[in-house]
C-alpha cells in the first residue's frame, strides 16, 4: 500500500467517529423538537455517543494487542453500520441516545485499532508526522459533514443523517477488506484474563510521560467536546446564524485542519514538545482574550469567530504531538496504550466537557471560562510531567 493510501485509509477510519458526531449537528434542534426535548438536554445526542466511545476502548486495547488488528476492526465496523441504521428507526429520544451509545462503543474499537496500526509501523516524530497528515485529512470531515447533514435534511429528512453513516461505514469496510493487511506481527492466541489485562494497563501507566500526557490530553479534549456539544446553541442562540451555522463551523474546522498540516511540515525540525507546549499556552491566552472582549465589548461574531478559530487551531498542534509522545515508548503494548489514551480523551474528557457545556446560558461566557480552566489544568499536568521544564526535546524526540 502506498503511503498516501495508508494515510487516507487511517484517516477514513478515524473520520468515521467525527462523521458520526458532526453530520447531525445541524439537525440537533430539529431532533429536539421532534422528540419534544427541552433546554440543554439535546446535548445528550453528542454525549451518549461519546460515553459509549470512551470506556470500551479499555477492553479493545488488550484484545487487539493479543489477537491482531484486522479481524477485530472488521467486526467493529459491521456493528457500527448496524447501529447507524438502527438510529433511523428509534421511536423515542431515549432509544435514539441508546443506539448512539452502542454505535460509540464499536466506533471506539475502530479508533483504538487505527492508532495501533500507525504505531505498529511508525514511532516518534515519524508517528507524529503521519498522525498530523491523518488529522489533516480527518479534519476535512468537520468541514463538510455539517453541510452534508444540512443537505440530507433538505432532501430526505433528519433520519437519513444517520443512514449516511451506515453507507459510509459500508464503503470503508470494503476498502479495509481488500486493502489492509494484518500489521501486528507478534499477536498471540489464548485467553485474556482480568489479571493479565490489569497488569498490562499498569505497565502502561507506570510510564510517567505516557500517563502525564494522557491526563493533559484529557483536559484539553474536554474543551473540544464542550464546543461540539454546544456549537449549534452558540451560533444559533447567541449569534442567530441560522443556515450559516455550517459555514462558521467549517471555518473553525478548517483552521484546525490547516494547523495539523503545518504541524506535519515543521514537527521534524522543531520537535513535538516545543510545538505542543507553545500551542497549549496560546490556547489559554486566546481563550482569555476572547473572554475579556466578550465581557467588556460584547459578543460580536466578527470578533469572536476569528479568535475562536485560532484557539481551535491550537488543537492542530496538540492532538498529534501529545498522542505521539504518549505512545512513544509503548511498542508491543500500543493497543493497550491507545485504549488508555482514548479513554482519557473521550470518557474522562466528556465528563469535564459536559460540566462546561451544560452551563451554557445563552452567552459564550461559561464556555470560554471553561476553556481557560481546562487549558490551565492541561498545562499544569504537562509541567508536572516534564519536571517543570517546557519546550524540551525529551530523550530522543
Amino acid at each position: 500500500m502506498h503511503i498516501w493510501e495508508f494515510i487516507s485509509l487511517i484517516a477514513a477510519l478515524m473520520a468515521m467517529n467525527a462523521f458520526a458526531i458532526d453530520i447531525m449537528l445541524p439537525a440537533m434542534g430539529v431532533i429536539a423538537d421532534h422528540y419534544k426535548v427541552v433546554g440543554n438536554n439535546q446535548q445528550w445526542l453528542i454525549y451518549s455517543y461519546i460515553l459509549g466511545f470512551g470506556v470500551p476502548q479499555l477492553f479493545f486495547g488488550p484484545i487487539t494487542d493479543k489477537y491482531g488488528r484486522r479481524n477485530l476492526l472488521k467486526l467493529c465496523m459491521v456493528a457500527y453500520v448496524f447501529f447507524a441504521f438502527l438510529c433511523m428507526f428509534t421511536f423515542s429520544f431515549y432509544f435514539l441516545c441508546l443506539a448512539r451509545l452502542f454505535q460509540g462503543v464499536f466506533a471506539s474499537g475502530i479508533r483504538v485499532i487505527a492508532i495501533s496500526i500507525v504505531r505498529d509501523l511508525t514511532v516518534g516524530r515519524a508517528m507524529a508526522r503521519i498522525m498530523s497528515l491523518v488529522m489533516t485529512v480527518f479534519m476535512i470531515i468537520p468541514i463538510i459533514a455539517p453541510v452534508i447533514g444540512q443537505g440530507v435534511m433538505i432532501v430526505a429528512g433528519w433520519k437519513w443523517t444517520f443512514g449516511i453513516l451506515g453507507i459510509v461505514g459500508i464503503l470503508v469496510f470494503i476498502w479495509v477488506h481488500y486493502r489492509l493487511p494484518e500489521t501486528l506481527e507478534n499477536s498471540t492466541k489464548g485467553s485474556i484474563g482480568f489479571r493479565h489485562s490489569t497488569n498490562v494497563f499498569f505497565k502502561v501507566l507506570q510510564d510517567p510521560v505516557t500517563t502525564g500526557y494522557m491526563i493533559s490530553s484529557g483536559f484539553i479534549y474536554a474543551a473540544l467536546f464542550a464546543f461540539i456539544a454546544s456549537a449549534e446553541q452558540i451560533f444559533n442562540d447567541v449569534f442567530d446564524s441560522g443556515s450559516l451555522f455550517s459555514l462558521w463551523f467549517a471555518i473553525i474546522a478548517g483552521t484546525l485542519a490547516l494547523a495539523n498540516f503545518i504541524n506535519f511540515r515543521i514537527v521534524d525540525k522543531i520537535g513535538m514538545r516545543r510545538i505542543s507546549h507553545l500551542a497549549l499556552i496560546l490556547f489559554v491566552f486566546l481563550s482569555f482574550v476572547n473572554l475579556l472582549i466578550c465581557c467588556f465589548i460584547g459578543e460580536q461574531l466578527f470578533i469572536f469567530l476569528p479568535l475562536f478559530a485560532l484557539t481551535f487551531g491550537c488543537f492542530g498542534m496538540l492532538g498529534a504531538n501529545f498522542s505521539a509522545i504518549a505512545m512513544e515508548t509503548q511498542g508491543d503494548k500500543a493497543g493497550t496504550a491507545s485504549a488508555l489514551y482514548g479513554f482519557f480523551t473521550t470518557a474522562v474528557s466528556s465528563v469535564f466537557g459536559f460540566m462546561v457545556s451544560s452551563n451554557f446560558n445563552g452567552t459564550v461566557i461559561p464556555i470560554l471560562i471553561g476553556f481557560i480552566i481546562l487549558g490551565i489544568s492541561s498545562l499544569i499536568a504537562v509541567i508536572i510531567t516534564e519536571n517543570g521544564k517546557l519546550f524540551g526535546l525529551g530523550n530522543n524526540y
